[in-house]
């Protein structure tokens, strides 16, 4: 299965950030029940390789794992030891792209401009974060989209909720990285599990 595969079984990637191993587990269960199949675990939370770790020991035949905050290639190759399969940053650094496809491992890097988007494209990515999206419009992921190659995936990432899904989606957005609106630190399965569940139905009304 490719990275085009995981998304067209779910456009959502949960962010986790903030999340602490002991809890990893059970947002995953409530995510992965809601339909949810990309995780990912940014670097910069709590023991982030432990929680990937239990995360793939876990759910890694049914779900993709992968970390996000990513800023460096020793970062990669921890990385894949922990099992993820999925590198995503919040900025276009050739170097961690490389270094995704050389250990086996997906490549998502954040980009805001064409030029770091095909900049990232050349560097072997599997897809785009366009990133921070607030600061962008749908307008901007349509005239970026009229250049890059058929069939890029880009996926809006930064202030991305049910009510603003439909209109990047009608830009072209093939899925959507979900931060504070699916989880917080603290939140409780229960809660993410309705957040989950209300994020999907709008981001299947808006497909």
């Amino acid at each position: 299965m490719d990275l085009n595969a995981w998304l067209d079984r779910c456009r959502l990637i949960a962010i986790l950030r903030g999340v602490q191993p002991h809890e990893a587990d059970a947002i995953a269960a409530v995510l992965e029940e809601a339909g949810i199949a990309i995780v990912e675990v940014p670097l910069n939370s709590p023991q982030p390789l432990e929680s990937i770790a239990r995360l793939v020991r876990r759910f890694g035949a049914r779900m993709l794992i992968g970390a996000g905050t990513v800023m460096t290639p020793l970062q990669v190759r921890e990385i894949a030891a922990a099992g993820g399969r999925l590198i995503v940053t919040p900025h276009a650094d050739a170097r961690i792209t490389r270094a995704a496809k050389q250990h086996g491992l997906w490549a998502m890097p954040g980009c805001f401009t064409p030029a770091e988007a095909f900049a990232m494209l050349e560097a072997g990515a599997d897809a785009l974060k366009l990133f921070p999206a607030e600061a962008a419009s749908p307008a901007v992921l349509r005239a970026l989209r009229a250049v890059l190659p058929a069939g890029t995936a880009v996926l809006p990432v930064g202030g991305i909720d049910a009510s603003n899904m439909a209109a990047w989606r009608a830009a072209g957005a093939a899925g959507f990285g979900i931060g504070s609106a699916i989880y917080q630190p603290g939140d409780a399965a229960e809660i993410v599990a309705a957040k989950a569940r209300a994020l999907l139905a709008a981001a299947q009304l808006s497909s």
